[in-house]
């Protein structure tokens, strides 16, 4: 059932949303399991969090919500969404819910979002009158940035305070945690760059680059090729050719595929790679299942750690 066709029916007779701190869990509805996690990561077991994507199986580019994601909207207190275009649905279902609870939005907390937005209002608040729409050049995978996470993270903990004034001492314990979490990563990335800054990897999609960015390597697969593998377009013959060539070179170090995705242009690069003895990590979109943020990012710098040292 679509959103569309199911909105009247799911809405009607729903009571409006209860307050955070009324002796109930705050209630947060976040666009997929990653900004789910950290959230929880924060509030602990003050809050209800409700991730609309959960699974690997669905693709937020394409993901149609339902009417169960628009009643979760509606009756939430905080609102955690990607944005830069990526999960655009979350917009939809705000307006569509007349939800009027803050949204954090991620791509904002990334000091590469235009305009430097990260974290310049105190708590990162966002009244959702802005664009959060794509814009060109910029990365929208933040959850593989780090830093911006950790500046989310403070943007929750000062959302979930306003909500739920009595456990702020909670909050404010669970962010240091967190960032003691963030520091460590941040710790790792450094080590890795120390020992292998400028290294050069091909990176078929754009996914996992603030993360091999902070870490000092240098992605060399054409911009033609990776745009295009991303929008699931047929890459160019001159600019396959180009990327094959690289894969040959004996300069490139490792090849970052998206789990999640593929197709024949990719599957020829796993080829190669495979040719020439590369070694192939694959990074994803979706939070394992079990796995916390912190932990899911420290399996993915263990995995640049070993690749480089093959």
């Amino acid at each position: 059932m679509t959103l569309a066709a199911a909105s009247a029916l799911a809405l009607a007779g729903c009571a409006g949303t209860a307050a955070g701190g009324d002796g109930g869990p705050v209630a947060v509805v976040a666009s997929t399991s990653a900004y789910g996690q950290i959230a929880e990561a924060i509030g602990g077991d003050l809050v209800d969090v409700t991730p609309i994507i959960s699974s690997a199986a669905q693709d937020p580019h394409s993901f149609e919500p339902s009417a169960r994601d628009q009643l979760a909207v509606r009756h939430a207190d905080l609102v955690i969404e990607n944005g830069g275009g990526y999960d655009a649905f979350v917009d939809a279902l705000i307006e569509a819910s007349g939800s009027k609870s803050p949204v954090l939005t991620a791509v904002e907390f990334s000091w590469d979002w235009p305009g430097g937005a990260a974290t310049e209002s105190a708590d990162g608040h966002d009244d959702h009158d802005q664009d959060h729409g794509h814009i060109d050049g910029f990365n929208e995978h933040v959850w593989y940035d780090v830093q911006a996470m950790g500046a989310l993270a403070q943007g929750i903990q000062s959302q979930l305070e306003v909500l739920d004034p009595g456990h702020a001492a909670e909050f404010a314990t669970n962010l240091d945690a967190f960032m003691a979490g963030i520091a460590e990563l941040e710790d790792r990335l450094a080590r890795i760059d120390e020992a292998h800054g400028g290294t050069e990897i091909f990176v078929t999609e754009p996914l996992p680059l603030h993360l091999t960015d902070a870490a000092g390597l240098v992605d060399v697969a054409p911009d033609d090729f990776t745009q295009a593998v991303e929008e699931g377009q047929d890459v160019a013959p001159a600019t396959l050719l180009e990327a094959l060539k690289l894969l040959r070179s004996d300069d490139v170090a490792i090849v970052i595929v998206n789990a999640q995705t593929g197709g024949t242009e990719t599957t020829l690069v796993l080829g190669e790679a495979d040719a020439q003895s590369v070694p192939v990590l694959e990074f994803a979109e979706t939070l394992p299942a079990g796995d916390s943020y912190i932990e899911w990012m420290q399996a993915n710098i263990a995995a640049l750690t070993d690749g480089l040292a093959q």
